[in-house]
């Protein structure tokens, strides 16, 4: 059982490397302060002055970067990903983060999007200020984050569009290295690296991951992937396209799975699988510097559209083998795991406020979000440890006063075990979860509301123990 609540802090930043030792010290500090005020400002966290300023300092180093905060919860990553079987899945996505600046330069923008009419009736482009990040969340096949493996980020002095881009030149016909998208392989290369066992890592991506460059790269690097594609590749002898020739391919199963309509609703959809092995060749303009591969292409599509959601229509590119219908279910729900990073970005922007940061440069915004990513994977990992290992001890996550105090705060109707479950439910009702008999199980607002609330009492505990008898 933990005997200190930031003992996890120790932990998570015990591999960092800053060139002062007073900068990992602060760091701590900081993790420590803005735990027990998830999703408040940094004055609120801090709670005075010196160390709001000290705070605001650490933000403004030169000597710190985001690397450096984020490379022991890179290296703790590592070890947790070798202490679990089975294979590893590398989710990578990217999102934005929007911010309102009287001075956007000093930021940079993501895009621009239309802000409506103006009087004459003329469509106004509004400039986005912000950055981006590209994440890599390690998780297991059942779905427990075990931490990021890569994280990039970039703004954007001037922003041109796709479209615009097209006008001038093929896309296909652009090196890689002068695309944004070599943020992809980028991460590929550092968190196959960063897990050390390139033949058990699984990298999925959405269909903005569908880049034959990744593909090569997969090879190259001995790691395997799992992406949706959006592109029509050539395949074959190059006279058909992959969809030509998996049109071909005669339903070989079919799969029920759950989902939810735009309300939120549960639902059931039967797919159709159809798999294939194929040979993919790379687009015409890069066909002397990259070979044809043999791929495997797994479509799962709803025979007929649904009159209240959208109908499921992946189209699957994956270097493993698809032998039988088993194995074609199996990664259907290794792709399903991708949502999992979508999570990790709602926490981060929802429980952590990380758009609501009033930092006036890139450079300071970049330092903390890296804190804040730390954060984001506590919340989150606490939310899926509890469905994934229910029976574990509860010092797994809670110190002995944390436990103590939930046992009088939520006490049990009647004699139950003490497991990690019953614990994290109790944790989750002080954050407004009502535990009644057919709810769905806490999710992370509940999750971070609760730990909020528990940290303030804590402390409070704590304090009063010190005063009693004086």
């Amino acid at each position: 059982m933990a005997c200190d609540a930031s003992a996890w802090i120790d932990r998570e930043i015990a591999g960092c490397r800053f060139a002062d030792e007073r900068l990992g010290r602060r760091l701590r500090a900081l993790l420590g302060q803005m735990a027990g005020a998830m999703g408040e400002s940094i004055p609120f966290a801090c709670q005075d002055w010196a160390n709001t300023k000290a705070a605001y300092r650490f933000f403004a180093n030169e000597r710190v970067s985001e690397g450096e905060i984020l490379g022991g919860h890179f290296r703790s990553t590592r070890d947790r990903s070798a202490g679990v079987g089975g294979p590893i899945m590398v989710l990578h996505d990217t999102t934005e983060f929007s911010y309102r600046r009287r001075r956007p330069e000093r930021v940079g923008q993501t895009c621009r999007v239309n802000s409506g009419k103006d009087k004459q009736g003329r469509f106004r482009l509004h400039t986005v200020c912000g950055l981006l990040m590209h994440a890599s969340l390690a998780v297991t096949a059942e779905g427990l984050p075990l931490g990021l493996a890569a994280v990039k980020f970039w703004t954007r002095k001037k922003f041109k569009g796709a479209a615009a881009l097209k006008r001038k030149v093929n896309p296909t016909r652009v090196p890689i290295e002068r695309k944004e998208s070599i943020r992809w392989l980028d991460n590929m290369r550092r968190s196959t690296a960063l897990l050390g066992d390139p033949g058990r890592c699984v990298h999925i991506g959405d269909r903005e991951s569908d880049i034959y460059e990744l593909f090569c790269l997969a090879r190259e690097l001995g790691t395997h992937f799992l992406v949706r594609s959006c592109v029509d590749r050539l395949a074959g002898d190059g006279t058909r396209t992959v969809c030509g020739l998996m049109a071909e391919v005669p339903v070989q199963g079919r799969h029920r799975v759950e989902v939810r309509d735009g309300k939120g609703a549960l639902d059931t959809a039967v797919v159709e699988l159809s798999y294939r092995s194929l040979r993919l060749l790379p687009p015409i303009g890069k066909q002397k510097r990259y070979p044809a591969l043999a791929l495997t292409v797994l479509h799962a599509r709803e025979p007929d559209e649904p009159a209240h959601r959208p109908r499921i229509d992946w189209r699957l590119v994956t270097d493993l083998p698809v032998p039988s219908n088993r194995a074609a279910i199996e990664k259907l729900r290794w792709y399903a795991l991708r949502w999992k990073i979508e999570v990790f970005h709602k926490v981060l922007k929802s429980g952590c406020k990380a758009e609501d940061a009033r930092l006036r440069t890139a450079e300071r915004l970049v330092k903390l979000i890296a804190v804040l990513c730390i954060l984001s994977w506590r919340v989150f990992w606490m939310t899926m440890v509890g469905r994934s290992a229910p029976e574990a001890e509860p010092g797994l996550v809670l110190t002995d006063r944390e436990v103590a105090l939930l046992d009088h705060l939520v006490p049990d109707k009647a004699p139950r075990p003490r497991t990690l479950a019953l614990y994290l439910t109790k944790v989750a009702r002080l954050g407004g979860y009502l535990a009644r008999g057919r709810d769905p199980p806490p999710g992370n607002a509940v999750m971070w509301r609760g730990m909020s609330r528990l940290t303030d009492i804590t402390l409070g505990s704590t304090v009063a123990e010190g005063h009693v008898g004086n």
